[in-house]
């Protein structure tokens, strides 16, 4: 149900002040009111139960904008976080939608795949706690080395933790060392029915990966530079759940690929709810190659992402017509 005008203020104030930690004048110069309004405003929102974290996503589901991406890529949902200059960095705005978006969407008995990434780690992090009932959070690829940080495994028990689900994590590296070893260990049980039942998840939380010097990939040593720049000659557009992909969200033809150990995209692509968060502007790219694939239902973006997309796709509307 759509928020009446009335309510728009009683949401933003409550969503300044809770979400993101403003003082109440803080609050009250955002939105260019008294500090006695916000404080009545705050109060409202308190005894009425208008205004929580998972609620308020209604003020990014009305978004005209969010309409027109939705219409443009053959979306299910998309939410856009507005530019706000109060941040010092606009990201933290897109991770905290995103949480919120993320707890409206998960059931009771949900089965939820995650991916990596700082993207991830970050909703984690600031994810709401919830006590759902039957729910399992299960990793989508393998693990990476101990010193990386926002690992596999600990983005997947982060968010179980939060909901108070199961955690399923993958007892395998993310990259073997030869085609051979990593075909062996998927045919391995425990493995080749982790990788099948993934396919069964009701939602899945992942970003998608640059494709350049600051990738994961790289960071975490899978990669070299050089290979990465040698993988982008050939195609390379994306990264989605460890895996290489190409410009039309297919897995690239490439021995790095036939080293991962991860869930297969027509696994991903079988899972009903499938959101994507992207929060840096260089990911426009690979978030493309991510929507040609059919990797992504439900998105969750900044503002000048929204209008990239946009101006992308009259592009290319003008352009085949």
């Amino acid at each position: 149900m759509a928020i009446r005008p009335a309510e728009q203020l009683i949401h933003k104030a409550a969503w300044l002040y809770y979400a993101h930690g403003l003082r109440q004048d803080e609050v009250a110069s955002q939105l260019n009111i008294s500090r006695a309004s916000v404080a009545m405003y705050l109060r409202k929102a308190r005894e009425t139960g208008i205004v929580n974290i998972s609620t308020s996503t209604q003020l990014f589901t009305d978004d005209v904008v969010a309409r027109k991406v939705e219409d443009a890529f053959g979306l299910d949902a998309v939410w856009i976080a507005p530019e706000n200059a109060y941040l010092a960095d606009p990201s933290t705005d897109i991770a905290v939608l995103a949480a919120s978006v993320f707890l409206e969407l998960v059931k009771k008995g949900d089965r939820i795949g995650v991916a990596w990434g700082r993207t991830v780690y970050t909703i984690a992090d600031i994810m709401s706690f919830a006590d759902l009932q039957d729910v399992t959070v299960v990793q989508l690829c393998g693990n990476l080395g101990a010193p990386y940080s926002c690992r596999p495994d600990q983005c997947t028990m982060e968010i179980a933790r939060r909901l108070n689900a199961k955690g399923l994590n993958f007892y395998a590296p993310l990259v073997l060392s030869t085609e051979e070893l990593a075909k062996s260990l998927r045919a391995e049980p425990v493995i080749r029915d982790q990788l099948a039942g993934i396919a069964n998840c009701d939602l899945a939380l992942y970003s998608v990966g640059a494709v350049d010097a600051d990738s994961h990939l790289v960071k975490c040593g899978a990669l070299s530079p050089a290979e990465m720049e040698g993988l982008r000659s050939q195609g390379a557009a994306g990264v989605i759940a460890g895996q290489i992909i190409d410009a039309g969200g297919e897995v690239l033809d490439c021995g790095y690929n036939r080293r991962v150990i991860s869930a297969a995209l027509a696994s991903l692509r079988a899972i009903e709810k499938r959101l994507m968060v992207v929060q840096e502007d260089t990911k426009f790219e690979p978030l493309l190659s991510a929507i040609a694939g059919g990797l992504c239902t439900h998105l969750v973006i900044g503002a000048h992402m929204a209008g990239r997309l946009l101006q992308y796709a009259e592009a290319a509307t003008q352009k085949a017509s």
